[in-house]
């Protein structure tokens, strides 16, 4: 399983060679690149062009770009409306699909692999009119990403709209076969639960987002770090995932806020990585 680090963890930080640097002495093999503003600007031709410069000189991959769920610097704070495909009114689903357009095109020069896409927010209903509009953001945004040999990895969130069950209905009805799914074990965890999460998305999931919580809220915390009733059962949890055909590649999703001093970070981050061994 492709060990992955997301850069969710810094996202505090302006994403530079030095994180990246941190990321490959923890044991990382590749990363996920959270494509936030003011973490890393993926309209800024400087930015774009110092990972990619890095990239060609290092072994560490670049797995996956996170698909932005802002479009300002501030996510949200200041009042921009979230990133929404799903969105009633068609201006504003033009323009998230625009938003992550311009982060996409980062695979010019940096050789990225997958992007993962939410589908909607975490208050979208479940509806004929939610398959059609996921289906048709799906569609467009695929025929964006193809040339640039990107895949779309749509994520299972907390929403009515992006239940394991849903997700899979979605891409069965749209013969989305091209699609895959990152499945997000913090999500799961509470909603469907991660088993029942694997076994319906089964074959579908090509990344994992490694995650922990208490089962009542999405914390982000390392895995582990969970407890009482409401924490994952991580050994079932990675037994059924290496039972899948493919084993998918784990991508630790840490919060940003529960970040500890640099010193102690690789430490945390080998262990997490550890777990799927």
């Amino acid at each position: 399983m492709l060990r992955v680090l997301s850069t969710h963890l810094f996202l505090n930080h302006r994403l530079h060679p030095g994180l990246l640097e941190l990321a490959d002495r923890s044991g990382a093999q590749a990363v996920e690149i959270f494509a936030a503003r003011q973490h890393f600007d993926y309209t800024s031709r400087e930015e774009v062009a110092e990972l990619a410069e890095w990239f060609r000189g290092n072994a560490l991959q670049p797995f996956s770009l996170h698909a932005p769920l802002y479009p300002d610097r501030e996510m949200g704070r200041a009042g921009a409306p979230g990133v929404n495909v799903l969105h009633p009114e068609k201006s504003r689903r033009i323009d998230a699909m625009d938003e992550i357009k311009r982060a996409l095109e980062c695979a010019e020069h940096i050789p990225l692999r997958n992007v993962v896409v939410h589908l909607g927010e975490r208050d979208d209903a479940w509806s004929q009119r939610t398959i059609e509009l996921a289906q048709t953001a799906l569609e467009h945004l695929g025929a964006f990403a193809r040339p640039l040999g990107v895949r779309l990895l749509v994520e299972n969130l907390l929403s009515e709209a992006t239940t394991p069950e849903h997700l899979v209905t979605i891409l069965e009805m749209g013969h989305l076969d091209n699609v895959g799914v990152c499945l997000d074990l913090g999500h799961a965890n509470i909603t469907v639960g991660t088993a029942a999460a694997i076994a319906t998305l089964g074959g579908r999931i090509a990344s994992v987002h490694v995650h922990d919580n208490h089962g009542m809220k999405d914390e982000h915390l390392w895995p582990g770090d969970g407890t009482g009733d409401g924490m994952i059962d991580w050994p079932e949890t990675v037994k059924g995932l290496k039972a899948l055909a493919s084993p998918p590649a784990t991508v630790l999703e840490i919060g940003y806020a529960l970040a500890e001093p640099h010193a102690e970070v690789p430490a945390r981050i080998e262990k997490g990585f550890a777990l799927f061994e």
